[in-house]
């Protein structure tokens, strides 16, 4: 619910998809992480030039934790290289999850492409380091120019990616989610020493104990942290870095919608709960609510913020100083070690990136396309080369001495270079005329239409134009209080945009609304009569008063036919035009009211007339985008 002092339009619409797409309370958080990690890495650049002893003294101190006889020891950048840093691979795996279940990757098809650009992006960088370090000792350490950095990633492509759609954030965080998936596979693989077998058995049979739990449909999360807690020291035991645990944890948890059915459920369980407010009901009123939740959308909201405000700010803080100084820098900018960092992140990533998609494009002959244009995956590419996270993690396992401190000034240098470069290439693409700009950034690939149920002229309830290229359809219950903060906002933009043709449909929430059914069947007498808008009108103005006898006094009022009026309330002859609403409400996945879609893809997020009035634009760019395809022919 809203707060007294914040009005409801502000407020969330009805997510049943919660977050998944277009990502953008998750990209939200990673614009404001980014930030807070570009400031820690100055920090950390800054502490170990003024004062290398105390840095290199307060990371290395020892942490010992002893149950018994056992104890893991470790210094203090150790702790938060293998035990904080499972809480970012942890995030990544949720928000990876959410977008394969019921995001822009839910049709498996479009998976494919972004997977094999990942690969390409790691590929060619990795061969540009062997190029560089071919013969020497440091050519082992070609891991640490493969990963990139998700949260300064995504943070800067927030900040200056273009604003068409959210597709290329999702093409994006699936490329970085193959490099976070295979770079910890790296580490697995290649950088482990040893393996102590036992102790591997043992990770792996406490993971298979966490994934019959969740077939059982068990939500206690203490329960979860415990077994993750023993994965992790087994997993640590056995010679594997155990960040791991956090993405396994991650993409297991899936992600799914909110029915109206589960909603319906715990409304009657909280009613329970507020007739006789017992701990016994307030228990079950807690746990019914929940699970109409998914534990993905649950998860993220609880360590999203930790992750990107605390602990990858943290790893930076801890990996990131290294003494500058002019013999350093003109030793180490000579170095293969930084020189193929640099260039294989800078150069190879959005070649790697580019050339793999086109490749399987040619190869697939057209089944199989990018989800943007070749220059939005150019400036995708471009800016994946920020490489930091996993790269500084894998460099800490490769180098040591003075290759260790090239590595870092190879991927912090390219971090700087791949965010210029990125920039560069965007703004470039803005300064082009709009057919031109629009054939360069969008591409072929057809949106996923989440509206189940296309809109009928004969049928619908429509304002504005019975055709036009945007369409904004509202699910809406007319005692809905967010609703009707909603109302004046939809006569605003149907008046600001006059190709705008607004849809409304039906979804009235009995449950928690006892009037609304009526209502809604008292609108659609009217609309027999000829007067759906005006009797809509009236309801939302009079939302404390949907009795029958105020229906009743509002057809009179409007001079309908009240004996007929009467007659279809009484017998109820307009519900089964109310319950195909309602039916395509389900078949969309609507769960809550208001929920808005435009042009067939939901919207989310605050719906004032600031944030639904960015989102009609944004709509048409997109429209615009998709005709200068269509007309210049081009392929990706």
């Amino acid at each position: 619910m809203a707060s007294e002092q914040t009005p409801l339009y502000l407020a969330r619409t009805a997510w049943s998809r919660s977050v998944a797409t277009p990502l953008l309370r998750f990209l939200r958080a990673e614009t404001g992480g980014a930030l807070i990690l570009f400031v820690a890495t100055l920090a950390a650049l800054v502490w170990a030039n003024v004062d290398a002893a105390s840095y290199a003294s307060t990371w290395g101190t020892r942490l010992t934790i002893r149950l018994g006889s056992a104890q893991i020891s470790q210094d203090l950048r150790h702790w938060v290289n293998d035990g904080l840093m499972v809480v970012f691979f942890f995030v990544v795996g949720l928000e990876a999850r959410r977008e394969f279940d019921i995001g822009e990757l839910r049709e498996r098809r479009r998976v494919v492409i972004p997977v094999v650009g990942g690969v390409g992006g790691m590929l060619v960088p990795i061969a540009i380091f062997l190029a560089f370090n071919v013969g020497h000792s440091s050519a082992s350490g070609w891991g640490a120019a493969m990963s990139t950095d998700t949260a300064f990633a995504l943070g800067m492509l927030a900040l200056v990616g273009p604003r068409i759609s959210g597709r290329l954030r999702a093409f994006m965080l699936t490329v970085v989610v193959v490099d976070d998936l295979v770079g910890i596979l790296v580490i697995a693989t290649v950088y482990t020493h040893h393996l102590a077998l036992a102790a591997f058995l043992v990770a792996l049979l406490t993971f298979a104990a966490v994934l019959a739990v969740k077939r059982l449909g068990v939500r206690i999360r203490l329960l979860y942290v415990a077994l993750a807690a023993v994965m992790w020291v087994a997993v640590y035991e056995s010679g594997i870095d155990p960040v791991v645990v956090g993405l396994a944890m991650g993409l297991i948890s899936y992600a799914y919608t909110a029915t109206r059915s589960d909603l319906e459920r715990a409304s009657d369980v909280f009613r329970s709960f507020r007739e006789q407010p017992t701990p016994e009901l307030a228990r079950s009123a807690r746990i019914a609510v929940e699970s109409a939740i998914s534990p993905n959308e649950l998860l993220a909201q609880i360590f999203h913020p930790w992750s990107s405000y605390l602990v990858v700010p943290l790893f930076a803080l801890a990996n990131t100083g290294i003494q500058l100084n002019g013999s350093f820098l003109a030793r180490a900018y000579a170095s293969p070690v930084t020189l193929g960092i640099l260039v294989g992140y800078v150069v190879g990533k959005p070649v790697g990136i580019l050339t793999a998609t086109q490749l399987v494009r040619i190869v697939s002959r057209g089944k199989l396309r990018l989800p943007v244009g070749w220059a939005a995956a150019l400036g995708g590419g471009a800016i994946a080369g920020i490489g930091f996270t996993v790269s500084v993690l894998i460099a800490t396992i490769a180098f040591s001495g003075a290759q260790l401190q090239e590595a870092k000034l190879g991927i912090l240098s390219a971090a700087v270079c791949a965010s210029a470069l990125g920039w560069l290439i965007f703004r470039a693409l803005a300064a082009l005329p709009a057919p031109r700009r629009a054939r360069a950034l969008t591409g072929r690939l057809e949106l996923i239409v989440d509206l189940a149920v296309d809109v009928d002229p004969e049928q619908d309830h429509i304002r504005g134009p019975a055709e036009s290229p945007i369409t904004l359809v509202e699910y809406g219950d007319f005692e809905c209080p967010f609703c009707g903060q909603a109302e004046p906002v939809m006569r605003e933009l149907v008046r600001d945009f006059g190709d705008l043709r607004y849809v409304w449909r039906h979804l009235p929430l009995t449950d928690v609304h006892p009037h609304a059914q009526l209502a809604a069947e008292a609108s659609e007498a009217a609309a027999e009569q000829g007067a759906f808008w005006p009797m809509h009108d009236l309801l939302f103005d009079h939302q404390g008063a949907l009795r029958p006898v105020d229906l009743y006094g509002y057809a009179q009022q409007l001079g309908l036919d009240t004996e007929r009026f009467g007659a279809r309330l009484r017998e109820h002859h307009m519900a089964a035009r109310v319950e195909e609403d309602v039916d395509s409400a389900d078949l969309s996945g609507v769960s809550g009211t208001p929920t808005f879609f435009i042009n067939g893809i939901r919207h989310y997020g605050a719906y004032d007339i600031e944030t639904l009035s960015a989102a009609v634009r944004a709509a048409k760019s997109r429209q615009l985008a998709h005709a200068a395809v269509r007309a210049g022919g081009e392929a990706d």
